[in-house]
């Protein structure tokens, strides 16, 4: 982490994982705990710090129409080191209760820090005239440029148009469109902290979340004591992802000796799950991860378990291949947009465009495909992706089914609903496939679908 003139550490964590994330594409919120730890930051300057990173990013776009509009220039003709002090900068202004002198005076310091004093004096021109106007006269004003409805949507809720669009088409899908404006509010809400307990290893506290019951909100919020004390056996992991993980194991009773594969395992937290469950009820489990740091994490999940998990460095497409009719069950949570995690990740809403999605349905559904030829007759795969949009989700789904009489798609809705702690509210378009909705369940916006081989020969 730098340091210069004094600057308080809170904006220099911040600033630095804005670096990083603009730069190199790292993920904010896997980041920003250890850079916390590194500046050894108090509990105060730690929420400071949290709070400019995840603001700046989720509501970058918007603060990009403003800085554009504040210092006559499209913000690509700025240098990213100084425009990312100015999205530092302005959401303080902005978004915050920040002293407005305290928001330009530290960020231009910033700028002096890392570019110089030439870069500082037009960081300080344009934060100064940003925080003339307050944030809903800077609302109105770049609202007004809008060239759309759905652009203005876009500015006043801090979502590309491109997004705002595929989740409408999601929720339209299930007769629901209405829910879009509550849908991108909750986008924008920092999520709960939700823990899972290990099934079989360790205890659910207080309090219990309404759906999986292996989860569990944290009392503090800061759950490093409940974790740190489980010895690993409690950690972090969003309500949607546990239901996913139970579903599979859920899908049909578990025969001793059953052979089970997390295909795309990183980082492994479902992976963890599924071992838990896996252990307790006589299966064994296998993981496959094509990146090499990722896999390092799968390691580190399943590393507290009282079961060995074997863990892969393959393509998973490879990997299925060449282990035909291998598999009892597989979980395939399936490289995606991300756009159902925008809550916890909020740059990912930034980082993918459009042109991003058909590559990602190819290698979705080569996975799947792939997927499916590793199962024994019998034998299902859970089809899960992090994302609602329709491609990436049922268009997958229909891709690869259409050709195939093997395969049988299963109640996923019942399955969930069975495993629900309460009553659980899911769409029902009768394919019985999952959409979970942050608005609607408070977890990420994971998709599900269950898939069964039913013979070991299909129309290929």
């Amino acid at each position: 982490m730098s340091s210069a003139r004094g600057i308080q550490p809170a904006r220099w964590v911040a600033y630095d994982v804005l670096r990083a994330v603009s730069d190199d594409d790292a993920y904010a919120n896997l980041l920003l705990p250890g850079l916390i730890g590194q500046a050894r930051l108090n509990a105060q300057d730690a929420a400071l710090a949290t709070e400019l990173t995840y603001g700046t990013l989720r509501r970058r776009g918007s603060y990009d129409a403003v800085i554009a509009e504040a210092a006559g220039r499209p913000v690509a003709e700025i240098d990213p080191p100084v425009l990312d002090a100015l999205r530092l900068g302005t959401h303080q202004l902005l978004g915050t209760r920040v002293a407005s002198h305290a928001a330009v005076n530290e960020s231009v310091n910033l700028v002096a820090a890392e570019v110089g004093r030439g870069a500082a004096g037009f960081a300080n021109a344009v934060l100064r005239r940003i925080s003339r106007d307050d944030a809903d006269a800077w609302q109105e004003r770049v609202e007004r440029l809008a060239r759309s409805d759905d652009e203005r949507l876009g500015l006043r809720t801090a979502h590309p148009v491109w997004v705002i669009r595929a989740l409408r088409r999601a929720l339209a899908a299930e007769g629901r469109a209405g829910e879009l404006d509550a849908l991108l509010q909750a986008d924008n809400a920092a999520p709960e902290v939700t823990l899972v307990a290990l099934p079989g290893l360790a205890e659910p506290g207080r309090p219990a979340r309404p759906y999986a019951p292996t989860a569990f909100g944290s009392p503090g919020g800061d759950p490093r004591a409940v974790i740190d004390e489980s010895g690993g056996l409690i950690r972090v992991q969003d309500e949607g992802s546990q239901l996913v993980a139970l579903a599979l194991a859920g899908a049909a009773p578990v025969r001793s000796g059953e052979r089970w594969l997390d295909l795309c395992a990183g980082p492994g937290g479902k992976t963890a799950l599924l071992a838990a469950v896996a252990h307790r009820d006589g299966a064994r489990l296998e993981a496959n991860e094509v990146i090499p740091h990722r896999a390092d994490l799968v390691r580190d999940a399943v590393r507290p378990l009282p079961i060995e998990v074997p863990v892969h460095e393959e393509d998973g497409r490879e990997f299925a291949a060449r282990h035909p009719g291998a598999f009892d069950r597989i979980l395939l949570d399936a490289p995606c947009t991300g756009l159902g995690a925008l809550r916890r990740r909020p740059e990912a809403r930034w980082r993918k465009t459009p042109a991003d999605v058909p590559e990602l349905v190819t290698l979705q559904t080569q996975l799947l495909e792939a997927a499916l030829g590793a199962l024994a007759p019998g034998g299902i795969v859970a089809y899960a992706t992090c994302s609602p949009h329709l491609a990436e989700t049922s268009g997958v789904i229909a891709e690869v089914l259409r050709d195939r009489d093997d395969i049988t798609a299963l109640d996923a809705r019942a399955v969930v609903s069975d495993i629900s702690s309460a009553p659980i509210d899911l769409a029902d378009d009768g394919t019985g496939r999952v959409q979970l909705w942050p608005h609607r369940h408070g977890t990420d916006a994971m998709f599900l679908a269950l898939l069964q081989r039913t013979s070991p020969e299909g129309r290929q």
